[in-house]
């Protein structure tokens, strides 16, 4: 995988928001990272996932803050998710410790959302997203290289530009080998709706000041996380593999150790 030279983070001060008990750490300035665990969801046979070995986050553009709280975590890993593009015009800052990787999975192709005018096309448009992270060999050739870096041991964290698609399809898929149920899995994926409401609004203001305020409605359906586009992709995955195991397994590449050993790296069986 090819590498990147850090930068210094340069973005401006702010401090970072965490729970009333401090349990759940929240970036003012990465605002969709958390714990891939969540809470410490339940699975479904009365384990839990084990918080601190995955983390998500979307592009890593710190606060000075931020960027202390991130590196008190001890990672290992940056798993980068995004093209070479999307990396020259946003690197991501430096994790002292961390060693940067990049798993080029294309995303949202910019120059088809330039185009959208109405609604329905931009839900056609990640509908297709969602479809080509099964369909698409190059993005199951790199899904299966992140896969088979997360199982040499945590804490590592995933990301990708807006840490919504491309790195809420390897949440769920990870919270699915370590047995969480598909309504908590769906619940945990919507969380971005609510986590990232406050940028996503500056965004939307963006448009609406750029190209006017009736194509906010045309775009908003790029901008967020939606049930049918996640249901998407597992439609496409019973129609070319049968299930996801088969998937994990066929399409990317992963072997039965490497899906026990993520699966004992995301267990608290105790």
């Amino acid at each position: 995988m090819s590498r990147h030279s850090w930068p210094s983070p340069t973005a401006p001060y702010a401090r970072p928001v965490t729970s009333s008990n401090d349990e759940i750490l929240r970036l003012a300035s990465a605002d969709n990272f958390r714990d891939v665990a969540g809470p410490g969801y339940a699975t479904h046979d009365g384990a839990r996932v084990r918080r601190g070995v995955f983390y998500r986050s979307n592009e890593l553009q710190l606060t000075e803050s931020d960027h202390g709280a991130i590196a008190d975590l001890g990672l290992r890993a940056i798993c980068d998710l995004r093209s070479q593009g999307e990396i020259d015009h946003h690197p991501d800052a430096a994790i002292p410790g961390a060693t940067w990787m990049n798993f080029d999975v294309s995303g949202i192709p910019m120059d088809e959302v330039a185009g959208l005018r109405d609604r329905r096309s931009a839900i056609d448009l990640m509908d297709r997203v969602y479809r080509s992270f099964v369909d698409d060999a190059r993005a199951r050739s790199e899904f299966g290289g992140l896969f088979r870096q997360l199982a040499t041991g945590g804490p590592q964290l995933f990301h990708c530009s807006a840490g919504k698609d491309r790195t809420g399809w390897v949440a769920a898929l990870l919270l699915h080998i370590s047995g969480v149920d598909d309504p908590t899995i769906e619940s945990d994926y919507l969380l971005t709706n609510a986590l990232t409401a406050g940028s996503r609004a500056r965004v939307e203001a963006e448009i609406a000041k750029a190209l006017g305020a009736e194509h906010v409605e045309a775009f908003e359906p790029t901008l967020i996380v939606d049930i049918e586009y996640l249901r998407s992709g597992y439609e496409a995955v019973t129609t070319r593999y049968g299930d996801r195991a088969t998937y994990l397994r066929d399409g990317l590449g992963l072997d039965d150790t490497t899906v026990a050993t993520l699966r004992a790296l995301l267990r608290d069986e105790s």
